[in-house]
C-alpha cells in the first residue's frame, strides 16, 4: 500500500495526464476545423473569382486594383472574420478551463488547514 503522500503525487500525475491529453484533442479538432474552413475557403475563392484574373500571375497586388476584385477582398473579410472568431473561442475556453481549475471561489479546505501540497 502507498501512503497518502504517494497517492496524492499518483492522482496529481494521473490528472495532469488527462488534462494533456484533453488538450491535445482541442488542438487536433481545432486544427481540423482550420483545415476545413481552408478548403471551403479556397473551393469558394475558385468559383468567386473570374478566369479571367488569372492573367496576372505574380502581380497579386495590383489584382485589388481591378474593378473584378470582389472575390479577393470577400475571401479576406470571410477569413479575417473566422480567424476573430476562432481566437475569441480560443479565449473563451482557456477562461473556462481556468475557471474549472481555479474551482466555484470555494477555499481549499488543505489550505484552511495549513497543508501544502
Amino acid at each position: 500500500m502507498y501512503d497518502t503522500a504517494r497517492r496524492v503525487a499518483l492522482v496529481k500525475k494521473r490528472r495532469h495526464e488527462y488534462a494533456r491529453r484533453k488538450q491535445q484533442r482541442e488542438i487536433c479538432g481545432l486544427s481540423a476545423a482550420c483545415m476545413l474552413l481552408f478548403a471551403a475557403l479556397m473551393q469558394m475563392a475558385s468559383t468567386v473569382v473570374g478566369p479571367g484574373q488569372s492573367a496576372a500571375r505574380g502581380v497579386f497586388g495590383a489584382m485589388l486594383l481591378r474593378e473584378d476584385a470582389g472575390g479577393y477582398v470577400l475571401v479576406g473579410v470571410v477569413c479575417f472574420a473566422a480567424a476573430a472568431a476562432i481566437t475569441a473561442l480560443c479565449f473563451r475556453l482557456r477562461s473556462r478551463e481556468n475557471q474549472k481549475k481555479d474551482g466555484t471561489g470555494k477555499p481549499d479546505p488543505q489550505k484552511q488547514e495549513g497543508k501544502t501540497t
